[in-house]
């Protein structure tokens, strides 16, 4: 198991940012990939991010060129920050790190952006 904390999240305007953070323990961060899903109300899950040991990311389309995402492996954290959001990325967001084909998950955070 490896252990994942999800903070951040909240309510904003269309527009406005936020920051996710995610932490995990137990585990050498660096032998995992990490990232971010979202599963707005009613559509399956879908993937935001992921970073990779070394730092290299890989976006979903409908958030390229407006989120950002960073990890540091000595403290076993990611933070995604998210600018400019619209209403379609309402959603739970829900951090990962994966090894392989194995996945472990957070609890989730919701993301609301409604005017």
């Amino acid at each position: 198991q490896v252990p994942l904390v999800e903070s951040g999240g909240g309510s904003v305007q269309p527009g406005e940012s936020l920051r996710l953070s995610c932490a995990a323990s137990g585990v050498i961060f660096s032998q995992y990939a990490a990232g971010w899903y979202r599963q707005a109300p009613g559509k399956q899950r879908e993937r935001v991010v992921e970073v990779r040991f070394n730092g290299r990311a890989t976006f979903d389309d409908s958030v390229n060129g407006r989120f950002t995402i960073s990890r540091d492996n000595a403290k076993a954290t990611i933070v995604l920050q998210m600018n400019n959001l619209s209403p379609e990325d309402t959603g739970v967001y829900f951090c990962y790190a994966r090894r392989g084909q194995q996945y472990f998950w957070g609890r989730g955070t919701q993301v609301t952006v409604s005017s």
